[in-house]
C-alpha cells in the first residue's frame, strides 16, 4: 500500500529543494520575464515587418509595380519559412554578430521578430487578397485612387479578418522562444534546465515550466477566442 504521508513529505522535500533552497525559484521568474519580453517585442517587430512585406507583395500582385522589392520580399519569406528557427537564431548570434558584444536578449528579439515577420506577412497578404475585388472597383468608381481605396476600404476589412490569426501567431511565437537557450539566453526553459542541473531532479523544474507555458497559452487562447466571438457578433449586425 502507498504511504500517503511519506509521498507527501517526499513531494514537499523535492519542491523545497528545487524552488525554495537557494531561492532557485528566481531562475523561473527571471526566465519567465525574459520569455515575455522576447515574445512581446518580437511580435511587434514581426507585425511591422510582416505588414510591410505584405503591402509590397499585394501592390506588386495587383499593379505590377515594385518588382525588385517584391523579389527581395519573396526571397526573405522563402528563406525564413524554409529554415528552422533555432538555426536562424544561431546564425544571427554566432555569424552575423560574431565577435560583437551584444545583449543576447536583443539578439533573440531580433531573430524571433524576423522569423515572425515572414509568417505574419503571409497572414496579412492572405487577408488583403481575400477581400472581394469588387471592393477595390467600388472605391475606384467613387473617385478614390488605388492607395486611398487600399487604405480606406480594403485594409479595415482585411485587418479585421486577420486578427484571430495574429493572435494564434502570438501563441506560436511564445512557444518558439523556448529555443532561446541555444545562445545562452536565460528564458523560462533555460531557467528550468538550470534548476535541473543543480538538483539532478528533472520532474519539478521541467513540469513547472511546462505548466507555466500551458497557463500562458491558455490565457492567450482565451483572449483569441473572445476576440473571434466579438468579431463574429459584429459581422451579424
Amino acid at each position: 500500500m502507498f504511504d500517503i504521508a511519506m509521498i507527501w513529505q517526499n513531494f514537499i522535500r523535492q519542491f523545497n529543494q528545487n524552488f525554495v533552497t537557494g531561492n532557485r525559484w528566481r531562475f523561473i521568474t527571471s526566465g519567465l520575464q525574459n520569455t515575455l519580453v522576447i515574445t512581446l517585442f518580437a511580435l511587434l517587430i514581426g507585425l511591422i515587418l510582416g505588414f510591410t512585406v505584405a503591402i509590397v507583395r499585394v501592390i506588386h500582385d495587383t499593379t505590377g509595380k515594385m518588382k525588385p522589392l517584391n523579389t527581395f520580399m519573396k526571397l526573405y519569406v522563402t528563406v525564413i519559412r524554409g529554415t528552422p528557427t533555432v538555426l536562424q537564431l544561431m546564425i544571427i548570434y554566432f555569424v552575423i554578430f560574431a565577435g560583437v558584444s551584444i545583449d543576447k536578449v536583443f539578439v533573440a528579439i531580433l531573430a524571433f521578430g524576423i522569423n515572425s515577420g515572414a509568417y505574419v506577412s503571409e497572414v496579412f497578404r492572405a487577408g488583403i487578397m481575400s477581400i472581394d475585388i469588387g471592393q477595390m472597383e467600388a472605391g475606384r468608381s467613387l473617385g478614390l485612387n488605388y492607395r486611398q481605396t487600399l487604405w480606406r476600404i480594403v485594409m479595415p476589412q482585411a485587418i479585421k479578418n486577420v486578427l484571430p490569426a495574429i493572435g494564434n501567431e502570438c501563441i506560436t511565437l511564445l512557444k518558439e522562444t523556448s529555443v532561446a537557450g541555444f545562445i545562452a539566453v536565460q528564458d523560462l526553459t533555460m531557467g528550468a534546465n538550470i534548476i535541473r542541473s543543480l538538483t539532478y531532479e528533472p520532474f519539478f523544474p521541467l513540469i513547472g515550466a511546462a505548466v507555466i507555458y500551458l497557463a500562458l497559452v491558455m490565457l492567450l487562447q482565451a483572449g483569441v477566442s473572445k476576440l473571434e466571438r466579438r468579431l463574429a457578433k459584429s459581422d451579424r449586425r
